[in-house]
C-alpha cells in the first residue's frame, strides 16, 4: 500500500515536471518569435525614416519591402530561456519559431523521461498600422504614334483644340509632406523635425498568433 502511494506520488511529480518543461518551452518560443518580429519592425521603421521625403515608397515599406531576416534575435532570446529554436522568416511580415528545451524532464518512475525534451511553437506577426497617402500621378506622356494615326488632322482654318483640365503634378522637393494616418491618429511628418515623427510602435503592431499564449 505504502509502495503504491509512493509510486503514484513519483508519477505525479514526473507529470508536473513535464508540465513545467512544456511551459518553459512555450515561453521560449513566444519570446523568440516576438524578439525577431520586433527587430524587423524597428528595421522597417528606420527604412521609413530614411525615405521620409519619398511618400511614393511609404506603402511598400509598410507592406514589408526591404525587411531583413532577424532570426538571429530569436536565437538570442531562446538561449536566455535555456532553449534552442528553429526560426523561419515567413515573408513579408511574420516569424514562425519552434523551441526545444535544453533540459529533459529527467529521471522518474515513468520510463524514458530522461531523454524527453519539451517543444513548443509560436508565430509572431508584424501588422502595419498606417495607410500611406495616395501620390498623384505624373503628367501624361507624349503620344507615341505618328500624327493623325488616332484622329484626323484639323482642317485648315479650324480653331485650335481647347485645353483640357490640368493634370495633377507629382509633389516637388519643396512641397510639404502629406499627412500619415495610423489608426485613429494623423501625423504631419516634417523632415526638419524628426522629434515629432511616429515611432516603430506607432507604425507597426507586433503580436503573437497561432500560439497557446495568444488563445482567448
Amino acid at each position: 500500500m505504502v509502495a503504491g502511494l509512493l509510486f503514484l506520488a513519483l508519477a505525479y511529480l514526473a507529470v508536473g515536471q513535464a508540465a513545467v518543461n512544456r511551459s518553459g518551452a512555450q515561453t521560449a518560443a513566444d519570446a523568440a518569435a516576438l524578439a525577431a518580429a520586433q527587430e524587423t519592425r524597428d528595421q522597417l521603421a528606420g527604412l521609413w525614416r530614411e525615405n521620409l521625403d519619398d511618400p511614393a515608397r511609404w506603402q511598400a515599406i509598410f507592406e514589408g519591402a526591404g525587411a531583413g531576416d532577424s532570426c538571429w534575435r530569436a536565437d538570442q532570446l531562446a538561449a536566455l530561456n535555456d532553449a534552442a529554436v528553429r526560426c523561419a522568416f515567413d515573408t513579408p511580415l511574420s516569424y514562425v519559431v519552434e523551441a526545444r528545451t535544453n533540459k529533459s524532464v529527467g529521471d522518474s518512475v515513468v520510463p524514458g523521461t530522461e531523454n524527453v525534451h519539451a517543444t513548443a511553437h509560436a508565430r509572431a506577426v508584424i501588422e502595419p498600422l498606417c495607410t500611406a497617402p495616395e501620390t498623384p500621378p505624373g503628367p501624361p506622356g507624349e503620344p507615341t504614334g505618328p500624327p493623325g494615326e488616332d484622329s484626323p488632322p484639323p482642317r485648315e482654318g479650324s480653331p485650335p483644340p481647347a485645353d483640357g483640365p490640368e493634370s495633377p503634378r507629382p509633389p516637388g522637393p519643396d512641397d510639404p509632406l502629406p499627412p500619415l494616418t495610423c489608426e485613429d491618429k494623423v501625423w504631419h511628418p516634417a523632415p526638419d523635425d524628426t522629434t515629432e515623427l511616429p515611432g516603430p510602435e506607432d507604425l507597426f503592431d507586433v503580436h503573437l498568433a497561432d500560439s497557446p499564449a495568444n488563445d482567448r
